[in-house]
């Protein structure tokens, strides 16, 4: 199913009560986890604002890194998500926890307009730069997603380094790993005044190569932290 398919309805609306409820229910139990076999820890977290909407930009080695990344905040966050997985009971659940199905190795336009929607309501996004995940102790060339969704809303992103995850389980792994995890959050980066499209183009792109540098230096923080460090 394409996120095309999803047209029909509101990923973009506030939770309800119970996808609230449920979603807390689901962090906590997942934070739990991640305490007690990766003894999961994070640094900055007073970077993550307490109230309206940001950007959390991670960097992406792991499956492991969408469960990792809820220790930044208690306050939902919404994701981005492979579309084939939203089918049947997966749909139910990971739309009450606040997925958006996202068409991969497509430009989703849907999904783009679906993640503003989000940040405009106030909502927390999580987006990952990089975009699949990716091998070895070089942050890959970013996507310009979370510059341009910022160039749209004028919300802050913050950047996170998780270093570890590849350790625990990397890519076409089985199993887990109890390998120790560390996060570094970083101070968020405001968005840059524009006047004009061409003007917000070259912004966007500034941004984005500012935020590259930025994530590789968490990352390297927290490789080191998490006793992973990266050989470069």
């Amino acid at each position: 199913m394409s996120a095309t398919g999803h047209a029909a309805r509101n990923d973009a609306r506030p939770g309800t009560r119970f996808e609230l409820g449920l979603y807390a229910f689901v962090r906590a139990a997942l934070v739990g986890f991640g305490r007690v076999w990766f003894r999961v820890s994070a640094r900055g977290r007073e970077h993550v604002p307490s109230e309206g909407a940001f950007i959390l930009a991670p960097v992406h080695r792991s499956n492991l890194d969408f469960l990792l990344v809820l220790i930044c905040t208690r306050r939902r966050v919404r994701f981005l998500a492979k579309d084939t997985l939203f089918v049947g009971f997966w749909d139910k659940l990971f739309t009450a926890l606040g997925g958006i199905p996202v068409a991969r190795g497509t430009a989703d336009r849907e999904a783009l307009q679906t993640c503003i929607a989000v940040v405009e309501a106030g909502e927390p996004l999580v987006v990952f730069p990089e975009g699949t995940r990716q091998f070895g102790p070089e942050v890959q060339e970013l996507f310009d997603g979370a510059a341009f969704i910022q160039s749209r809303t004028g919300v802050p992103i913050v950047p996170v380094g998780i270093g570890g995850s590849e350790a625990a389980m990397p890519k076409g792994a089985k199993f887990i790993k109890p390998h120790r995890v560390r996060l570094v959050v970083g101070a968020a980066l405001l968005a840059p005044e524009a006047d004009g499209p061409k003007a917000r183009r070259a912004a966007i792109r500034a941004r984005t190569a500012e935020l590259h540098g930025v994530i590789q230096d968490l990352f390297d923080e927290a490789q080191a932290a998490a006793g992973t460090p990266n050989r470069r």
